[in-house]
């Protein structure tokens, strides 16, 4: 990925897509947080007290279950000298599986950013909120998108982009009705002008500053028309967002659609913003689609055979994509691994051999997406994992699954041109969802 940064931060986003869904039989999951400052020897003799008190628990299910979880956790802690810098988070405990079976769960780890809470807790869940804390984005820029139609209010933080605000106008055109003087006409002209300017000013107060402080780190005014520039120097547009005013942006259309297009023209003052990259990263994959190159693959079956052969340059998958790496066993203990698309995923159940037709027994399954996130290094690639807030992203998701690859090389059996799938799509047809992109 770009950073080790980025790849810390998706993987500590599925831990907490695991976490919550997680639940427990009574108060058996433990929740522990420590800040970097706070001594390992002091939430040890914390635990000891709360083992104490926890072996007078009445229910003796609900009391052996809160003692092994507490034991889980001290043994964690046992593995530390010392508090890490980023300080330390430990998430110990029985849950109940989908079948209902209990199972054990031990997680300690140092976090990327330093932990800022405190906490303590022995619950029916897991308590996730230092987790969440450390995936704010502080980054955050804010856009306005004017014309003579309306404004629209919109945010960019890491690969997410928010409308926060839409309202529509209607202006008297330039030319007055029979029956009016030019004069009168050209007043109450100006004077919805300035009405409309103040509210768009009025409203971005409201949205961009909170508890008397700005809460963008940039702002953009984009729009077709002269009014972005009437906007930034009105007297009723407040200073402290005006002195944010990083861009001025002349786009095409108003709405959502202006919004995509002013924040690709400010491309290069989002340098550090996710859904920035991510637009230019899928827009250089449908590129070399366009140039016919043959230096693109996608597809699982396609990318892996990609990936073993060393081809893939940069590695592009969708966060959400559903599809796994089954590891099977046949009765002689041979294993075979397989890829499968969540439409394949019932081959799991009475799977045989190809070949031989025997009976295989599954020995693990991952996410796919989570078992390239820890092998992409072996294949000699960078990972990219992109989220679906980009148009574009959104078109390599449902044009090409969500997986594909950039490769350094034409790979003589995959050429677009001649491939007979079902994915091929016609770059000509205006039916393609990202026809738009070529």
């Amino acid at each position: 990925m770009s950073g080790v940064s980025d790849l810390e931060r998706w993987k500590l986003k599925r831990l907490i897509k695991s976490l919550e869904a997680a639940r427990g039989s009574g108060t058996s999951m433990i929740s522990l947080a420590i800040p970097p400052k706070q001594q390992i020897s002091q939430v040890v003799s914390m635990l000891t007290e709360e083992f104490g008190t926890a072996s007078n628990i009445k229910s003796r299910v609900n009391r052996q279950s809160v003692l092994s979880a507490i034991t889980s956790a001290q043994h964690r802690l046992k593995l530390y000298s010392r508090t890490p810098p980023n300080g330390l988070v430990v998430y110990c405990g029985t849950i109940l599986t989908d079948d209902g079976k209990e199972k054990l769960v031990n997680i300690d780890f140092e976090p990327f950013k330093p932990v800022s809470t405190k906490l303590y807790l022995c619950d029916s869940r897991f308590h996730l909120d230092p987790l969440a804390g450390l995936l704010e984005d502080n980054t955050k820029f804010g856009f306005i998108v004017i014309d003579g139609k309306g404004s629209l209010y919109g945010q960019l933080s890491g690969n997410t982009r928010e409308t926060l605000h839409q309202f529509s106008v209607e202006l008297p055109k330039k030319h007055g009705r029979g029956g009016q003087s030019s004069m009168r006409f050209g007043r109450i002209r100006l004077e919805k002008r300035q009405n409309y300017v103040r509210k768009v000013a009025e409203k971005a107060t409201q949205l961009f500053i909170t508890n008397n402080a700005i809460n963008v780190t940039g702002l953009i005014l984009a729009g077709s028309a002269e009014f972005k520039e009437e906007l930034e120097k009105s007297d009723v547009f407040d200073p402290r967002l005006r002195s944010k005013v990083i861009q001025l942006v002349d786009v095409a259309y108003g709405g959502e659609n202006g919004f995509s297009e002013a924040i690709t023209l400010s491309r290069k003052y989002l340098d550090n913003v996710k859904v920035v990259q991510e637009q230019e990263l899928v827009t250089k994959f449908f590129d070399e689609i366009a140039r016919n190159t043959g230096k693109i693959s996608y597809g699982i079956d396609d990318i892996i055979s990609a990936l073993e052969d060393g081809a893939v340059e940069t590695l592009i998958v969708w966060e959400n994509l559903v599809a796994w790496r089954v590891e099977f066993q046949d009765a002689e203990g041979t294993k075979t691994v397989r890829f499968l698309r969540s439409e394949q995923e019932q081959e799991c159940v009475n799977a045989v051999d190809k070949v031989t037709g025997a009976q295989l027994e599954v020995v693990s399954k991952e996410p796919l997406v989570d078992w390239l996130a820890e092998a992409y290094t072996n294949f000699g690639t960078s990972l990219e994992i992109i989220g679906d807030s980009a148009p574009e992203a959104t078109a390599f998701i449902n044009g090409f699954g969500g997986i594909g690859g950039l490769l350094r090389w034409k790979r003589e059996e995959f050429d677009i041109q001649e491939s007979d799938s079902e994915d091929y799509f016609d770059e000509n047809d205006p039916d393609d969802e990202y026809a738009e992109f070529f």
